[in-house]
Formats: structure tokens, sequence, C-alpha cells
């Protein structure tokens, strides 16, 4: 218990000492998107040498030539999916952050709402729901999500809707397809166990955590078939 409480103080007063920095970063995006970069590669630091927390990536494999073992007709040539993941960890999303070129996300709008974390949050391009309101309208938030495609980002979304403990699988919301079908995108699932280390409440557990990157899908795919490939390798 000490290494967490050790830990998470430690976290805390460094995402604190970024706030100045964040601060200035509005006035630019791209300026904006390297302080939130430097922040985030940071606290992975401080997972790793003091939470005693390795990560892996593994992607899907492929030939010598680079070409997926499994052909995919519906990969797009330019790599562009929409990063459809397990949620059970801000570690996760650290991850993720640091390795996605130009990622954002899609968020509880009020997240965005975080004095100057959420404003950063915003200047870097996430995007805030509105779920008080019932059911998102959807045509609304399509239309932004293209703008930010159009602009060479990433769409992250976690389609479960919310951080799950390891071993919990709740149905996928079906805003997912949604977006899928209306950016003609295919979808790449992305499998997690952080959860194992670094979980909601209790205690940090040292170890190697896992993110898997599995075969692209359709944007034509079934909720359960994007929910089979999410959760084929998370804990």
């Amino acid at each position: 218990m000490l290494r967490t409480i050790i830990f998470k103080s430690v976290v805390f007063i460094w995402f604190l000492a970024w706030m100045p920095l964040l601060l200035i970063g509005l006035i630019s995006s791209k300026l904006e998107r390297q302080f939130i970069l430097a922040d985030a590669w940071g606290a992975l630091f401080f997972t790793k040498f003091i939470a005693g927390i390795k990560y892996e990536i593994h992607y899907p494999s492929t030939n010598e030539d680079g070409i997926p073992l499994k052909h995919n007709i519906n990969q797009r040539l330019d790599g562009r999916a929409i990063i459809a993941a397990k949620h059970m960890s801000m570690l996760e999303i650290i991850i993720l952050v640091t390795h996605v070129p130009n990622a954002f996300f899609i968020m509880k709008r009020e997240l965005l709402w975080i004095p100057i974390y959420g404003w950063a949050f915003w200047r870097i391009g996430l995007l805030g729901v509105n779920r008080a309101r019932g059911a998102t309208n959807m045509s609304v938030l399509a239309n932004k999500v293209t703008k930010n495609i159009m602009k060479g980002m990433t769409l992250i979304i976690f389609p479960e809707g919310t951080r799950v403990a390891p071993g919990q699988h709740v149905p996928l919301k079906r805003g997912l397809l949604f977006l899928a079908t209306h950016l003609k995108l295919p979808i790449s699932p992305v499998g997690v166990d952080t959860g194992l280390y670094w979980p909601k409440r209790g205690k940090i557990k040292p170890g190697t955590t896992h993110i898997y990157f599995e075969q692209e899908l359709p944007a034509s795919a079934t909720l359960e078939e994007i929910r089979e490939a999410i959760n084929r390798h998370s804990a």
C-alpha cells in the first residue's frame, strides 16, 4: 500500500506542476499537444520506476513484407481506422495517447469542464458528449469527428462507455457502428489488462501490462464481432 500512496502522490504532484504550462499551451493546439504528450510520458516514467509497471504493445502479426497474415480487404491503405479499446484504467489512456499519433477521444462533456486540464483536452480536439440528456445527437457528433479526421487525427473510443473491472464484460454502445459507417472507417479493436495493475480503486501491482491491437474489422462488423475481438486478450 505504501508504494501505491507514494506513486499516486507523485503523479498527482506531477499533474499539478504541468498546469501553468498547459495554460500557456492554450494559445496553440500543436503546442498544447506537445505539453500533453510530455505530461503523459512523465506519468509513464513514474508508472515504471515507482509503481513497477512496465508495458508491452502487441500488434497484429504480419509477414516479412509487412502484409497482415490475415488479409483484410477492408483495410485502408492510408492506415486510418477507429481504435475501439477496452477501458480499465487511466494507464491505457496514457499508453494509447503517447503511442497513437494525433489521437483524440470522445468523453463525458463534464470532463472538459475540469480547470486547465479540461481546457487543454478541448484545445487538442477531444470531444465531449452530454449524457445527461439521454441519447447523443450522433449526426452532430459525427460531423465534429469528421473534422478531426480530416485534420489527420485518429479517434480512440471506449465502446463499452465506462471503465470496467478485469473479467467484466458490458454491452457495447451502438454509437461506434454509427461513426464507423458514417466515416467509412474500419475498426481496430484493442484489448487490455491494465486493470490488473492500476485498478480504479485499490493497490497498484507491479508487473507487465499488455495492450493488444487485434486485426482490423470492417465498418460493417457487428457489435458481437467487435466485442469478441476486444475481449480476446483482455483481462
